[in-house]
């Protein structure tokens, strides 16, 4: 359904048919759009005096958890954060939120 829905909006040029007219209407900068990405990625690789998101990420030490499930949601303001993730924290080694890189682990009381 959604295939023939593309088609017909393809055939009515909604919506570009190819590539090369999609590149075309979203170089109206004059600036052809592979080499601005490039460009701007390779531009900000470049600069070693700043912490990647990763790396400033696993500087967060692991987030101790009383159960076994973690619920993450990014940030404490919901405008911030992601969608909410429900972490299981069966294994040893810490759990990882697929949306933010906070670590998670069960805080086990001996």
């Amino acid at each position: 359904m959604a295939s023939n829905l593309l088609k017909a909006l393809i055939r009515s040029q909604i919506l570009p048919s190819s590539r090369r007219n999609f590149s075309v209407a979203s170089t109206q900068l004059g600036i052809p759009t592979d080499d601005f990405v490039g460009n701007h990625t390779a531009k900000w690789m470049q600069d070693r005096s700043k912490k990647s998101p990763m790396e400033l990420i696993n500087e967060v030490p692991p987030i101790k958890v009383d159960g076994r499930i973690a619920a993450c949601e990014g940030d404490t303001n919901p405008a911030l954060g992601h969608p909410i993730e429900f972490i299981c924290l069966d294994l040893n080694e810490p759990a990882i939120c697929k949306y933010c890189g906070l670590r998670y682990v069960q805080d086990h009381h001996h």
